[in-house]
């Protein structure tokens, strides 16, 4: 005979409570991980380090170095390049730590809650 009230397979209804907790606890873990990842700087360099781009957790633009020899008027077009290249490069670095961030908040159980945070 089926059992009345709550969820097929959770037992009691302290089961739900204990799952209520655990979820805004893992929200909360959440927002403090994003807060901590918008807080950090993420660096990456192109060109042999001639341009370096400096990215905030925001995935704002902070910084961006350019070494002398690499302002070269007849060649903007490579000086360019080397801004996207190490752009992107300082993009994924976000990625890979907000990424790394959600997985160990989650236990690794892939894509659970991943588009909530």
């Amino acid at each position: 005979m089926a059992k009345r009230g709550g969820f097929p397979g959770m037992g009691m209804p302290g089961n739900m409570n204990n799952l209520m907790k655990q979820a805004q606890k893992m929200q909360r873990q959440a927002e403090e991980n994003q807060k901590a990842l918008e807080e950090k700087e993420f660096t990456a360099k192109a060109g042999g380090g001639a341009v370096e781009v400096t990215i905030s957790g925001k995935k704002e633009v902070t910084k961006v170095k350019l070494a002398e020899e690499v302002v070269d008027p007849d060649d903007i077009e490579m000086l360019e390049d080397l801004i996207v290249a190490a752009t992107n490069e300082a993009l994924r670095k976000v990625e890979q730590e907000s990424a790394a961030m959600m997985s160990k908040l989650t236990g690794g159980l892939g894509g659970l809650g991943g588009g909530l945070f």
